[in-house]
């Protein structure tokens, strides 16, 4: 019983080998696995290598042939790196001024002087007067660069570098150097021709290179009295002028396209006071010249309706330093100034008015005003057309009717925009006749490269250029 307890069910021969053999089959499972994912890397490494390349090189084709082409343009066009930023001067319109020969300039002045009894001309200036905005234009471009900071303009020396070119001359001092036209004193010889001043600027300029290579039409020009220049006018319409209006100018001389209108200078001192109506006692002001032509003629008309006008003053006088010193304190102390045509349609009375914030009341259907792009002048004046003004009482009903509050505005508004009446404000008047002959630049090279393939032109046709100026009355407005 014991013996078969201690018998053992004996061991299959293949039974201690069975672990081993597992064991190896692992192993080797693991070693094909191990294999074959090393063999799937290598397979991506070796085409992501081959395909990379490839498309590398292709991008890299591309874009070398891109580079190439572009280079290229930037090769043909001049380029061939890109320009720094502009200095503030590379923007701004490039102005050359000619130097004149004397009589043009400075003679002018010396030949006032002599026709008034001067002796000692080292010590001439240029007088004041209602078109003196000349004076102040040659001015500016006589000074340095470093006292012309802020101008829309930069001067150059070398007119190979222009965009514009500034003709200097004195053309409305020019009409009054002779203190009687000649004729009209008997026995008056005259010392001195405006005439012949004319002639003589237009053979000059006809004679320059930069004149005859676009027919002067990037030249500028002041021509402020409404007569200056008036014998070789159609010899010059091509430039830029500088008008005060274009009551003597033709359509085919001048316009509103081509042109610039620039204000008077104004005769009587600026007033520095707050704006207020408590110190401005009279109602309505004017002192002028009552007789003119023209549409001025509307002024003796107005007189005889107005001179009996309870707070009104009106009174007839003429250019005097004593009568300058009277205007000054009429239109200080009035709230509206009248301001009438004159010969022209615009006067020296207007910019007067503006400086002193007394309200413009302007009687005058078809006048033209500076720089109206950036002012809006029913801001600062009223404006009445001829017909309505002639109404018995209908002015001074009107201007009764406008409430302090309103005159305050206007005042407001006047003393904003005081500056850009103002020739000797640094920041004033000339800059802004610069910043608008510099807008015409575009029109002016458009105008020379067309001149350059017309093969025949009509004189009797109207230039393109030009444009008919106001045409029509104003609507009476407050």
């Amino acid at each position: 019983m014991s013996e078969r307890l201690k018998i053992r069910t004996p061991k299959s021969p293949n039974s201690s080998k069975l672990p081993r053999i597992m064991a190896r089959k692992s192993s080797l499972l693991k070693q094909t696995l191990i294999f074959s994912a090393c063999t799937i890397l290598i397979i991506y490494a070796f085409f992501n290598t081959f395909l990379s390349s490839s498309t590398a090189a292709a991008t890299t084709g591309i874009s070398a042939t891109t580079s190439s082409l572009f280079a290229e343009q930037i090769s043909r066009e001049n380029l061939l790196e890109f320009p720094e930023k502009a200095t503030e001067n590379e923007k701004k319109v490039r102005v050359f001024m000619y130097d004149l020969p004397k009589k043009f300039t400075t003679g002018i002045i010396e030949n006032h002087a002599l026709a008034r009894g001067s002796s000692d001309l080292s010590k001439v200036s240029y007088p004041g007067h209602q078109h003196m905005g000349e004076w102040y234009m040659y001015l500016d471009l006589s000074r340095p660069d470093l006292d012309r900071v802020g101008s829309p303009v930069v001067k150059v020396n070398d007119p190979e570098e222009a965009d514009l070119f500034y003709v200097p001359v004195f053309s409305s001092l020019s009409l009054i150097v002779n203190p009687a036209r000649a004729g009209t004193v008997p026995g008056s010889d005259p010392v001195y021709s405006d005439e012949k001043m004319q002639e003589e600027l237009v053979e000059w300029l006809e004679e320059q290179e930069y004149w005859r290579r676009n027919n002067g039409r990037d030249h500028v020009v002041f021509a402020g009295d409404p007569n200056a220049l008036y014998r070789v006018l159609d010899r010059v319409k091509n430039v830029v002028l500088l008008l005060s209006d274009f009551g003597r100018v033709r359509s085919d001389q001048g316009s509103l396209i081509k042109d610039v209108i620039v204000p008077y200078s104004h005769r009587i001192n600026v007033y520095n006071g707050d704006i207020g109506v408590e110190e401005r006692k009279t109602l309505l002001f004017f002192m002028g010249n009552r007789y003119r032509k023209d549409g001025g003629k509307i002024r003796d008309l107005l007189f005889q309706m107005l001179e009996k006008e309870e707070d009104v003053v009106i009174r007839h006088g003429t250019q005097s330093r004593e009568n300058r010193r009277t205007a000054t304190r009429g239109m200080h102390t009035s709230k509206f100034c009248l301001n009438p045509a004159g010969d022209t349609p615009s006067a020296c009375r207007l910019f007067d008015s503006i400086v002193s914030l007394c309200v413009p009341l302007i009687v005058s259907d078809s006048i033209e005003l500076p720089f109206e792009d950036v002012i809006d002048y029913r801001k600062i004046a009223i404006f009445v057309d001829t017909e309505s003004s002639l109404k018995p009482g209908y002015l001074v009903r009107m201007l009764r009717a406008v409430s302090t509050e309103k005159i305050l505005e206007y005042q407001k508004q006047m003393r904003e925009v005081k500056r850009y009446f103002v020739y000797s404000d640094s920041n004033g008047t000339v800059n802004e006749i610069w910043r608008e002959v510099a807008q015409k630049l575009p029109l002016i090279q458009l105008m020379i490269n067309r001149d350059k393939r017309l093969v025949k032109k009509d004189s009797t046709e109207p230039d393109c250029s030009c444009l008919c100026t106001n045409q029509s009355a104003h609507i009476t407005s407050l």
